[in-house]
């Protein structure tokens, strides 16, 4: 019986692993995950790990590793269709029924799994034949150790284009070149696909040979390309298959990162430099497929990309596939290599310390959107800024997850708010020199007395300056927002540039633009029924009392003044900043110039807080 890799995930969907698992081994909580004495070997101390979430136990002591299935065959001593019916049982699933055609398929598949097998065999016997010594020359040339070549089933195809023919005689043609070992050209004899080349195997996720990768050793062969890859067959997807996989996966889930390289050998070199959790792509843009494989992994992989133009385009592809398949927790961190190095390049030159440190650097996927869509043209113009806004407005847009595109919008707006509208930098202020004035008939300046010391009220109220406003105008603007929620779409923008300190009320603010972004439900009834979901503590009516800020009126939600109370909120902390600013310059210049504007912004702020004090039905402190 064939049964479908969908069905087959569905089944693990549905069974606990820990609670499988236990019972027959005594576990214990352990964090996010759960541990016990390794049942596979005798232990006194723990190293056996559980994972629910991501399917898998895994132990650090003898290496066992599996999912549930895999847990009722090895340790149970079930066969693997009575292991999955008595699964399907305890999920409440049927088996289905046999499909002629899928065991047809099966069994195809597992022919064409003992033809790779072969050719594997054929390559790794021809590298230590006497036609190998210039791969193994190559291999050499890399300092790469014999421990590593065994490890990885380095091999060589000859330059021969009936080689695999004939050493493979025992499969029938046509597999070979269903396998894509050979080529069919019409109107010639089909030929070996790989020649001359150092011969890499591609691995499942069960350690069978799938695919193959193979560098070109002739330099003289400048019209071929530099690797060459297996074609898609029906063992091998190079846009679902990661390579190394399978046997990074248990140090990165150990380590908790997983490091994604552009190609095969850079996964090599890492590996001969003690780095085991690298994976690669097989030459393509990392795709949907290969993150969410990368995610059971671990959450936050960690791409390298070369620091010239092109890994700078590369890491820009991956993060622009990535955004609209984020989720809580999940996302990507990127590395960028020095000009002209790739992860090879720098283990050799710098050591493995040195590639260490680089990954420690890795920034965040957001860092990597906002410095690519500012660097990528000029920003002389106010169009110019304009473009940048509707730029990373537009990447918002495709980030399907509601609340993580509310806090992409908050943050990149924000970045763009202290870009575009940052006051220009002053040089800093240089006393002049000047001679001394003649005690008669000179035409130097006049003598000027030092400017007095501040006033106590100018004084007060220059400390006062950074403290903000309470939290009250906040509260009453949201509670507004709640029994209007149909005006959170049209205030969005500016809604998304109001910060507070107060985490009860940063999340409702955020919640309400995830909701309006989200096109959800615009009904004050649903809204406060989303919130309560959240386990967000809402800010209600009856918690404010008389302090409505006469948003709230008798005929209901007053849109003008909830407009103006917005602007208000976005532009006091704007103002406030400029305010310490500019007396921070006033002490250090003394001048007319920078004490009229001290004066200025201090006017300003103190008419805002003064509209924003009338709008109130009760007398605040603010």
């Amino acid at each position: 019986m064939s049964l479908s890799p969908q069905w087959l995930d569905e089944l693990r969907s549905r069974i606990s692993l820990s609670g499988v698992i236990g019972r027959s081994v005594r576990v214990q909580k352990a964090g996010r995950e759960f541990k016990a004495c390794c049942p596979f070997h005798n232990e006194k101390t723990p190293s056996f790990t559980i994972n629910d979430d991501k399917g898998f136990y895994h132990c650090f002591g003898c290496g066992a590793h599996g999912d549930v299935i895999r847990w009722m065959t090895d340790h149970q001593g079930l066969p693997f269709m009575d292991a999955v019916k008595e699964l399907a049982a305890q999920a409440g699933m049927d088996v289905p029924a046999p499909d002629p055609r899928a065991a047809q398929r099966a069994e195809q598949h597992k022919s064409l799994h003992d033809v790779m097998a072969a050719a594997q065999a054929y390559f790794v016997d021809s590298l230590h034949g006497p036609g190998g010594a210039a791969a193994r020359s190559y291999l050499a040339s890399r300092g790469f150790p014999a421990s590593i070549v065994r490890e990885f089933g380095f091999g060589y195809a000859p330059n021969d284009r009936q080689g695999m023919k004939a050493a493979l005689s025992a499969f029938p043609e046509a597999m070979l070149i269903e396998a894509g070992l050979r080529i069919v050209v019409e109107g010639k004899d089909p030929y070996d696909r790989f020649r001359d080349r150092l011969m890499l195997p591609i691995l499942d996720a069960r350690g069978r040979v799938i695919a193959f990768g193979g560098r070109i050793l002739s330099a003289e062969k400048t019209d071929a390309p530099k690797y060459l890859n297996s074609p898609d067959t029906p063992l091998f997807d190079k846009g679902r298959t990661v390579y190394n996989l399978h046997r990074a996966g248990p140090p990165a889930r150990h380590s908790g990162r997983i490091v994604v390289v552009e190609g095969y050998m850079d996964v090599v070199a890492l590996a001969a430099a003690g780095i085991a959790e690298a994976v690669a792509p097989l030459g393509t843009a990392l795709t949907e497929h290969q993150i969410e494989r990368l995610w059971r992994v671990t959450e936050c992989p960690t791409l390298c990309f070369d620091g010239d133009s092109a890994g700078q385009r590369a890491a820009m592809r991956a993060v622009v596939r990535a955004l609209p398949m984020l989720m809580p927790g999940h996302s990507l961190r990127i590395v960028t290599l020095p000009q002209g190095m790739d992860p090879d390049d720098v283990v050799k030159r710098q050591g493995p310390q040195a590639m260490e440190a680089l990954l420690g650097e890795a920034r965040s996927l957001v860092d990597v959107l906002w410095e690519a869509e500012r660097d990528a043209a000029p920003l002389a113009t106010p169009e110019d800024k304009a473009g940048l806004k509707a730029r990373l407005l537009a990447h918002c847009e495709t980030i399907r997850h509601p609340d993580i595109k509310a806090l992409y919008r908050s943050e990149l707006t924000r970045r763009f708010g202290d870009l575009a509208y940052a006051r220009p930098e002053r040089p800093p202020f240089q006393p002049q020199q000047r001679k001394a004035a003649p005690r008669s008939g000179g035409k130097g300046q006049p003598w000027k007395p030092a400017p007095p010391p501040l006033a106590q009220e100018d004084s007060q109220r220059l400390r006062n300056v950074g403290l903000g406003i309470s939290p009250a105008p906040l509260r009453a603007l949201l509670v507004a927002l709640i029994e209007r929620p149909d005006l959170i779409a049209a205030h969005a923008e500016a809604l998304a540039g109001i910060h507070t300190e107060d985490a009860a009320l940063a999340a409702t603010l955020d919640a309400l633009l995830a909701i309006a972004a989200n096109g959800g439900s615009l009904e004050s009834g649903r809204i406060k029924t989303i919130l309560a979901e959240r386990r967000i503590d809402a800010p209600t009516l009856a918690s404010l009392g008389s302090l409505r800020y006469g948003l709230i009126g008798d005929s209901g939600v007053d849109g003008d003044a909830l407009a103006g109370a917005i602007i208000l909120l976005v532009e006091i902390p704007m103002v406030d900043e400029a305010l310490a600013e500019a007396n921070r310059r006033y002490q250090a210049e003394l001048t007319p110039e920078t004490e009229a504007e001290k004066e200025r912004l201090l006017q300003r702020r103190l008419a805002l807080l003064a509209r924003l004090g009338q709008m109130g039905r009760a007398r605040l402190s603010l």
